[in-house]
């Protein structure tokens, strides 16, 4: 059941997904496309926090982010995947209003953690580079832990803005949400409530979280390019570029995509492709940021190589 009375109105209680597509063929092989990368997602970043709490060399503060960021895609990943898998094998794929709520908060939180962790490695980078004989006290065990309080402190603020947001909405109509997860945007055109203030709360949330985080990168990118423009030895920028070359990568993924949906106007674009887009973003990009870091890192093929090594001669 979908709704309740309640005096002269019906409260919905429970939501439609309507997913990706409606073709029977297309559905299947979606499912098995996105299973596969769901089960890449998973191994990769639990290989990617396994390895760098195991080995030694790798105990510095980018892997030390690097191991929460693998965490948020884990996270990140799984509060939409498995619903999405469920909607191509069912006909009518249905979420409980709870469901809905907790779906939309935990991609509230995990999407701006990694938004703070992105910015974090970013100002790793900007004191490696432009202090390298700071860099130990500037980037001391206890500035990490502060800089990871921060980013979780910032994903559970905005988790909460957007699901007191949620269920505050009153939702008395249509009860078939056009998109494969509990997104916020989607939810608020079938409310019955006035959404001025409802919508204005999350989205000044997240969108201070994004506008911050990026001034730091940006911030931190400019530094490290002046830094690198000044050093003589082509050894040397080639070095300082290649240690930045996964982060950068990582971030202009995860940012334009994340700006194609949240930032450009909803007419210049379907909401078809803000689905296409919002699966790139939620499910692709957490199986790729594993295999960008493993494959242009070689501090981090060098700790796989001893482990596996290890592991045959132990």
């Amino acid at each position: 059941m979908d709704s309740l009375v309640d005096g002269n109105h019906t409260a919905v209680i429970g939501f439609i997904l309507l997913g990706l597509t409606e073709d029977p063929m297309l559905r299947v092989t979606l499912f098995m496309v996105i299973l596969c990368i769901y089960l890449v997602t998973i191994s990769g970043n639990l290989s990617t926090i396994i390895l760098i709490r195991i080995s030694s060399q790798l105990h510095h503060p980018m892997y030390f982010f690097l191991s929460h960021l693998a965490l948020a895609d884990i996270g990140y990943s799984s509060s939409v995947t498995p619903n999405m898998l469920v909607n191509f094998i069912v006909e009518k794929n249905t979420i409980s209003y709870l469901g809905c709520g907790i779906q939309l908060g935990s991609t509230a939180f995990f999407g701006p953690l990694e938004c703070c962790l992105l910015a974090a490695m970013a100002y790793d980078r900007f004191v490696a580079i432009c202090n390298p004989l700071l860099y130990s006290t500037k980037m001391s065990t206890h500035v990490c832990d502060q800089l990871l309080s921060v980013a979780y402190v910032g994903g559970f603020l905005d988790a909460f803005s957007f699901t007191i947001s949620f269920f505050s909405l009153f939702f008395c109509g249509p009860n078939c949400v056009n998109h494969f997860f509990c997104d916020f945007a989607p939810l608020v055109k079938l409310s019955c409530s006035d959404v001025s203030i409802l919508a204005v709360v999350p989205s000044f949330s997240a969108g201070s979280i994004i506008v911050v985080t990026v001034i730091v990168i940006a911030v931190s990118y400019v530094y490290i390019l002046i830094t690198i423009l000044k050093m003589h030895s082509t050894e040397g920028r080639y070095k300082a570029f290649s240690t930045c070359a996964s982060h950068l990568t990582a971030v202009t993924l995860f940012y334009g995509t994340t700006t194609f949906v949240y930032v450009m106007p909803k007419s210049s674009y379907s909401t078809d492709q803000n689905k296409v887009v919002s699966v790139f973003y939620t499910v692709v990009i957490p199986m790729l940021n594993p295999l960008i870091y493993s494959l242009r890192n070689n501090e981090i093929k060098v700790a796989l190589k001893w482990q596996l090594v290890r592991k045959i001669f132990s």
